[in-house]
């Protein structure tokens, strides 16, 4: 497994997010998943607080023990869990963190990450406060998620004034999803972030099995969907780009799902790639995904394949 660097972290390149854990799978179904990361070279564990209402962190936190020392340990706080939980002010950072410790049952989070902006707080004041916590050796770095360009040259400036600063950014960002290349990602570049994409398969999408014409099996991740939401991913022009994308990887003996890894594997900003899983043979797919190390003539080709040729 390659490993890369989120500020004084290293991490695996490719990175299990765990939101599916208490919610599509359970503590048993959860071990096998994580032991099965863990044996394949992954070290990166993406949580949050409120993936599950808390029921994330804790059954990622079971799963782990005995291999605490194996694990780079992410999690997130700044979404609304309850009304003790409601945002990014620093009361709410600490006792979030303070909580998230419990659930985990570790003892210091590796990466802390706002989940989203909170517009009622300023960031100088999230900014003391996570600074704080990485002075009492609660957490090891930070990062944040959802941040504008905007916000992202804002939260660079506030950490002038405390030793904290993000140090990388998670971000949606995939072979369909490409609009964190508008503005965002000079950003992240000019501040010197690091990328974790999410969703890197587009719900599902560029794992090769939703073909035009054909209707999703009910138990996929887009058929439970709402109808606007499921319609708005299965539009005509994402499945004829997904098309293109197919015929792109198999004419080189490749498949759908390395592509859409390896793409995301050969951006030099990109620190790690998270997919979640819901089985042990998932995890080894993904692993062996970001095997394909694609040219630049072969990028290029893929800017046109998906519209985004200069």
């Amino acid at each position: 497994m390659q490993m890369r660097r989120i500020g004084p972290l290293e991490v695996s390149l490719v990175g299990l997010g765990c939101n599916n854990f208490g919610r599509r799978i359970d503590a048993a179904a959860t071990e096998q998943v994580v032991r099965a990361s863990l044996d394949a070279g992954i070290t990166l564990f993406d949580t949050a607080d409120v993936y599950g209402n808390g029921r994330s962190e804790e059954l990622l936190g079971a799963a782990l023990a005995g291999r605490r020392d194996e694990a780079v340990v992410a999690t997130k706080f700044g979404a609304k869990l309850d009304e003790q939980h409601r945002g990014a002010h620093p009361d709410d950072v600490g006792a979030a963190c303070d909580d998230s410790l419990r659930r985990l049952a570790i003892d210091h989070i590796d990466l802390y990450q706002l989940h989203r902006p909170d517009p009622n707080v300023p960031i100088e004041e999230t900014l003391g406060a996570l600074d704080e916590l990485i002075e009492a050796g609660k957490v090891r770095a930070i990062g944040h998620s959802n941040l504008s360009a905007q916000q992202m040259d804002e939260a660079e400036t506030a950490a002038a004034t405390t030793s904290a600063r993000f140090v990388c950014a998670q971000d949606r960002w995939n072979l369909l999803e490409r609009e964190l290349e508008d503005g965002t990602l000079a950003a992240i570049e000019r501040n010197q972030l690091t990328v974790l994409p999410y969703f890197p398969l587009a719900s599902g999408l560029l794992t090769g099995k939703y073909r035009a014409g054909e209707d999703p099996d009910p138990s996929w991740r887009i058929a439970t969907l709402p109808d606007d939401r499921r319609q708005t991913q299965l539009a005509d022009d994402r499945l004829a780009t997904v098309e293109r994308l197919r015929g792109f990887a198999e004419a080189r003996g490749r498949s759908l799902l390395e592509l859409a890894f390896s793409w995301l594997a050969a951006q030099p900003v990109v620190a790690s790639v998270i997919a979640g899983a819901t089985r042990p043979e998932q995890v080894r797919s993904n692993v062996d995904a970001v095997g394909w190390a694609l040219t630049d003539d072969e990028l290029e080709e893929i800017d046109r394949q998906t519209g985004r040729a200069t």
